[in-house]
């Protein structure tokens, strides 16, 4: 079965979780798409810092009850990531790479590209 296509995915904001349906762009990277109003959110936090404010990691400040609250959501975005992987694999599939080469440009083997990504048992 070939890749689908663009249109066919169900691309959400890695940041946010915004389908692509919801908002007017959506910007794709290696494996993750980040919105308009996520880029927004960005410039605007990029324009406030100045030059003399360090760079303080919200993390930190998170309670137990709030990591655990994100946990899901990292879950998703890696699921999202995983799909768009055996979408760009298949995608390689279709214009005749070999498991071989799929296997080395992902750093494993033929076999454990194949058993990961072919959909076969």
């Amino acid at each position: 079965m070939p890749a689908p296509s663009l249109a066919e995915q169900d691309i959400r904001c890695s940041f946010c979780s915004k389908p692509k349906t919801d908002v007017a762009k959506m910007i794709a990277g290696a494996g993750v798409h980040i919105c308009n109003e996520c880029v927004g959110l960005c410039a605007e936090i990029l324009a406030a810092q100045t030059v003399e404010t360090p760079e303080i990691s919200y993390t930190e400040s998170m309670t137990v009850e709030q990591i655990l609250e994100f946990l899901p959501r990292i879950a998703e975005v890696s699921a999202q990531v995983e799909d768009n992987l055996r979408v760009w694999v298949q995608r390689a599939r279709d214009r005749g790479a070999t498991w071989a080469r799929i296997g080395a440009a992902l750093g494993m083997t033929r076999q454990s590209a194949w058993e990961r990504f072919s959909g076969e048992e």
